[in-house]
C-alpha cells in the first residue's frame, strides 16, 4: 500500500455492525494508518448500533477514533434518539435521495489535514427492492451538482440490494466522479477496478463485523428463521471479526483515480 508522497487515498469501511463491527475498527484502523498514509476514513455505519441504525454516541465514538464521514442506509432512522443529530452533524450522512422532511442531509465537504485537498460525500440508497428512496440516478446529478467547485474529489457509497443498480451508477457517474463504493450486501465483490472515465469503483465492499455469522447475525437465528420462516429476532453475532472496505488512491487531476483495492484484515 505504499506510494508517493503526493497522492490522496481514502479508505472506506463497509458497513459497521454491532458491538463486534465498531471494536474490530477502532482495533484495526490504527493498525492500517502505520501501514500506509490515509488522508480520508469514511464510514458506512448503518449497522452500528446493534445490527439496526445509529446512535450519536456511537458517532461521536467513530468521529474520535479519526472518521472524517460516516455514511448511513435503510436503517438510518431506526434509533430515534440520533434524529437531532443527523440535523445537527454535518459529517454524518443518510442517502440524499430520501425525502427532504427526513432529518439529516446527504452529502458533506471534510477537509484533510494535509495539503487542503477537499473531499466531497454522498450518501444514496437504491431504488430496486429497497422502498423510501427518490429516484437515485437524477438525485445523484442533484447532490452532485450541489458539491461543484466546493470540492477537489467526490465518493459516492450507494446503498443497494440490486448489482445491477449498482454497477449501473457507476457507469452513470464515471468520469464525474472519484469513486463509486457500494454497500448494504455485506459480501465484497471481486469487481474493484477504475472505469474508462476515471472513477473508481466496486460493487459491494462488504462488511466490518462477525464473518462467523450471516451477514453479521448470530447464525443459527439467521438459520433457523431461514429453516422454519417464522419471525426471528436477530442479534450481532462475535465470531471472527473483520474489516472490510476499499483503498481508493486519487490521481492529481480531480474527480479522476488512480487505483482501487480491496481491504481485508482481521482483528
Amino acid at each position: 500500500m505504499g506510494g508517493m508522497s503526493d497522492e490522496v487515498r481514502i479508505l472506506f469501511v463497509g458497513d459497521v455492525v454491532g458491538s463486534a463491527g465498531r471494536r474490530t475498527l477502532l482495533a484495526v484502523l490504527p493498525r492500517l494508518r502505520e501501514r500506509t498514509r490515509i488522508d480520508f476514513v469514511v464510514v458506512n455505519a448503518e449497522n452500528a448500533a446493534g445490527g439496526h441504525g445509529i446512535t450519536s454516541k456511537i458517532a461521536r465514538e467513530l468521529f474520535a477514533a479519526g472518521v472524517d464521514v460516516i455514511t448511513l442506509g435503510n436503517h438510518t432512522y431506526r434509533q430515534s434518539e440520533v434524529y437531532a443529530y443527523l440535523d445537527e452533524e454535518p459529517r454524518i450522512l443518510r442517502p440524499a435521495n430520501y425525502l427532504r422532511g427526513q432529518p439529516g442531509h446527504g452529502s458533506c465537504v471534510v477537509q484533510s489535514a494535509a495539503g487542503g485537498v477537499r473531499l466531497g460525500v454522498i450518501s444514496l440508497a437504491g431504488n430496486l427492492y429497497m422502498g423510501g428512496a427518490l429516484p437515485v440516478f437524477s438525485e445523484a446529478d442533484a447532490a452532485l451538482h450541489s458539491l461543484r467547485g466546493r470540492a477537489d474529489h467526490v465518493l459516492v457509497d450507494i446503498h443497494a440490494e440490486a448489482t445491477s443498480e449498482k454497477v449501473g451508477l457507476g457507469w452513470y457517474l464515471d468520469g464525474r466522479v472519484t469513486a463509486v463504493v457500494g454497500t448494504h450486501t455485506h459480501v465484497p465483490t471481486a469487481d474493484a477496478r477504475v472505469l474508462p472515465g476515471g472513477s473508481a469503483y466496486i460493487t459491494d465492499v462488504g462488511m466490518t463485523g462477525a464473518r462467523g455469522g450471516v451477514l453479521g447475525v448470530k447464525r443459527q437465528q439467521a438459520i433457523d428463521a431461514m429453516v422454519t420462516h417464522m419471525p426471528a429476532r436477530f442479534e450481532s453475532a462475535d465470531e471472527d471479526p473483520w474489516l472490510q472496505g476499499a483503498l481508493i488512491v486519487c490521481a492529481a487531476e480531480p474527480m479522476r483515480a488512480r487505483s482501487i483495492v480491496a481491504v481485508q484484515e482481521p482483528l
